[in-house]
């Protein structure tokens, strides 16, 4: 018998800072704290489940 595995609910997304508009890809259920790499603003703030996204979505990866 077979078993079939379900697909995982988390992805990677695209993220463009409100800042100085640089593109990230991180983690939709990161569980740090993302900055962006150009001017440290704070893009991704973990919640114990999906994170809140202080930016822009621009993309969601499959």
């Amino acid at each position: 018998m077979r078993e079939t595995i379900d697909m995982p609910k988390s992805k990677f997304v695209r993220v463009i800072c409100k800042k100085c508009k640089n593109e990230q890809t991180v983690f939709n259920k990161a569980s740090t704290l993302v900055k962006c790499l150009k001017c440290d603003v704070d893009l991704v703030i973990p919640t114990g489940g999906e994170v809140f996204v202080n930016g822009k979505v621009a993309q969601v990866l499959q």
